[in-house]
């Protein structure tokens, strides 16, 4: 029996239980990307990830979902750094180097939270419609998501979205999901969030980083930078019990998303 290190991460919270978890495979070498993709449909969580050596970077990142791999992803980035700097799988230090499918992100260490400069966005319009949303713009940041705005708060917490009729539109997009967002109305954050991606086996994402990443894009995009700051916190999982919150920067070297994370679970996988 081959053991490896595994660290189940709770990402965009200080709080155990509040953000979006990511299971994480800390020196994953002696695994194949089929036993890779197992492993994640095993966890049944949005991202699972696995800590390899790097010669480029301070480690190489691979990201699966349930069903395929990624080239990058928010949560899981985050989460991952947070374990590989817990586990000394690279020594603690205020700025990373990650390599992962999307090429070498940078990330750095701020008071304990974890920031990293996502990938360049690709932008382009949507050719149909939803009924809850906005001006919809197809966003690529590696997942690639659909994003719109709803008209309030309150509306975005009541969406109910057919998960049919989102697969198929989603599928249409050659996209991973769907977010949209709203003015939060509260005093803790300038938005809310929601990120849906049913055709890979994510109905919604708890608290999504490259959701998140695409709503910057997506008012840098339509020259709205300066409605909510260029530094803004975003909240998102409140209708499935969870709170998570992402700080958002929107520079003129890139956007960079980050936050908080805790361990919850810390042991072994045996394979």
């Amino acid at each position: 029996m081959t053991s490896l290190r595994f660290k189940q991460v709770d990402v965009f919270t200080d709080k155990p239980f509040f953000g979006n978890p990511v299971a994480v495979v800390i020196g994953a070498e002696v695994l194949d990307t089929a036993a890779m993709q197992r492993i994640a449909s095993w966890t049944n969580l949005s991202e699972t990830t696995f800590l390899l050596p790097s010669s480029k970077a301070d480690y190489r990142l691979r990201i699966f979902t349930p069903r395929q791999e990624l080239p990058f992803a928010g949560h899981p980035t985050i989460g991952s750094a947070h374990a590989a700097l817990e586990s000394g799988f690279v020594s603690k230090k205020s700025s990373l180097k990650q390599e992962c499918g999307a090429g070498i992100l940078d990330l750095t260490v701020e008071n304990g939270e974890i920031f990293v400069r996502g990938p360049q966005a690709k932008i382009a319009d949507v050719r149909r419609t939803l009924p809850f949303a906005s001006k919809l713009l197809r966003i690529d940041v590696g997942p690639v998501w659909v994003v719109g705005e709803v008209s309030d708060s309150a509306k975005l917490a009541s969406l109910q979205p057919d998960m049919a009729s989102l697969t198929e539109f989603t599928l249409d997009h050659e996209a991973t999901g769907v977010t949209v967002f709203a003015a939060s109305g509260d005093s803790e954050s300038a938005i809310h969030v929601r990120s849906f991606a049913p055709a890979h086996g994510v109905p919604e994402d708890p608290v999504c980083g490259s959701g998140n990443l695409s709503v910057a894009a997506y008012l840098r995009q339509t020259n709205q930078s300066k409605r909510f700051g260029e530094r803004y916190v975003a909240r998102q999982g409140m209708q499935l019990g969870r709170d998570g919150r992402v700080k958002v920067r929107i520079e003129d070297n890139g956007i960079h998303i980050g936050g908080a994370s805790v361990t919850c679970v810390d042991g072994t996988l045996n394979l």
